[in-house]
């Protein structure tokens, strides 16, 4: 399997509209973030977790060229608001995509793209959407994926374990349930938004304590502000641990 970061960002992305910070201004391209986003390839399968507002420019750099599931790990802004491009992919598959999401995420999907799934819509040019509820293991052809109830402030959502690797964004809590779904891991994925705290994200000191808890061979962080550099950063950093960016590519 290989895992693509579409996106690193935090839901701003970077540079942040407005801001004159040396981060936004930097020349470096992996302080260039988009929204958080990550391409599972397996099997000559493409499954996207999060469809963000940078979808489409995401889809266009990666040079993706089929789309077979989507997994939402919450109906926050950043993670949905790019639903409606997958309608390419449909257009030429011609098979409805399926989309993978629990209960609550898949009713606000619903309210947002009420159009897509109203049969009397007289306009067209729609994606046709396969909607499974999350609500416990489920199988994508080859792969078996664990959903990782965790908290997004006092917010329920889901990370995604799959095979040896794991992705965790936008998390502040790991409950005790979950930790044991997070043993013997090649690559573990963690929302790390910056150094001082968050009410509702896990910091760079929170996620680095969880690394040395959970043991994974490799960790990489994600859903990055403009408070981190890359290359300063990531001189702090562990050897095993790295800030992630767009566009990289990580074989499981």
């Amino acid at each position: 399997m290989t895992l693509t970061f579409l996106g690193t960002g935090t839901s701003t992305g970077v540079p942040t509209l407005g801001c004159n910070c040396a981060i936004c201004h930097s020349s470096d391209p992996h302080d260039k973030r988009t929204r958080p986003s990550v391409l599972l390839e397996f099997d000559g399968r493409s499954v996207v977790i999060d469809t963000t507002p940078d979808f489409r420019q995401q889809a266009l750099r990666e040079s993706l060229q089929r789309l077979d599931a989507v997994l939402f790990t919450h109906d926050h802004a950043d993670h949905i608001f790019g639903l409606d491009d997958v309608r390419a992919f449909y257009f030429r598959q011609k098979v409805p995509i399926p989309i993978y999401a629990d209960e609550r995420t898949l009713g606000s999907i619903r309210r947002v793209y009420k159009y897509i799934f109203d049969q009397d819509y007289p306009y067209g040019g729609l994606a046709k959407l396969d909607t499974h509820v999350i609500d416990g293991p489920f199988e994508l052809w080859s792969e078996r994926m664990v959903p990782l109830p965790l908290f997004h402030g006092s917010l329920p959502i889901l990370g995604f374990r799959f095979g040896r690797g794991a992705y965790l964004t936008d998390f502040s809590t790991i409950p005790d349930s979950t930790v044991s779904l997070l043993e013997d891991l090649d690559v573990l994925v963690l929302d790390a938004l910056r150094h001082h705290p968050h009410p509702s994200h896990s910091t760079v000191e929170q996620s680095l304590a969880w690394v040395e808890r959970l043991k994974p061979r490799r960790a990489f962080f994600t859903h990055i502000a403009h408070d981190l550099g890359h290359e300063v950063t990531n001189a702090a950093l562990p050897s095993n641990v790295r800030l992630a960016h767009d566009g990289l590519r990580v074989e499981i």
